[in-house]
């Protein structure tokens, strides 16, 4: 069925769609009343859901006349953006920022849900057994598979 989370980052997904991939303002709160929540729930989905990570520009202002304005990162040419992804990865690359990595691979149809699967699983299994380092070897193997992918043609 999935968690509160995955319906609202499903429902904000689908507003975007629907605004043909401009750019979309929400109130927290209305948002929340949809939902049934409280609103750092809402918080909590947009910053772990919606990061530039994930390709997403997310401008909030609180209060009375506060909103939430959504929107994708334009990419123009996804091979590039990929290599830019890789670029970005660094030394060290932590589960969540993984996470982000693949979806927004997955975003902008580099892979699909099962290669993304795959990587991860590949990367959680190597790195189960080591003590130190396993954002080194994460960031390590993530970058290897991927480039990988781009040498077989984006």
């Amino acid at each position: 069925m999935g968690t509160l989370a995955d319906h609202i980052e499903a429902y904000i997904k689908q507003m975007l769609r629907e605004n043909q991939g401009r750019a979309i303002e929400l109130s927290r709160a209305q948002l929340a009343d949809v939902f049934a929540c409280v609103p750092s729930q809402i918080n909590y989905v947009l910053a772990t859901r919606f990061s530039l990570e994930r390709g997403y520009i997310v401008e909030s202002r609180r209060g009375g006349g506060g909103y939430i304005r959504i929107g994708r990162v334009q990419v123009e040419d996804v091979r590039q953006d990929t290599i830019e992804l890789l670029n970005q990865i660094g030394q060290r690359l932590s589960e969540r920022q993984m996470n982000n990595v693949l979806a927004r691979l997955i975003d902008h149809h580099v892979l699909n849900a099962r290669q993304a699967g795959i990587i991860r699983g590949i990367v959680q299994q190597e790195c189960a057994n080591i003590g130190e380092g396993k954002d080194v070897l994460r960031a390590s193997l993530v970058r290897a598979m991927l480039l990988l992918i781009l040498e077989q043609g984006v």
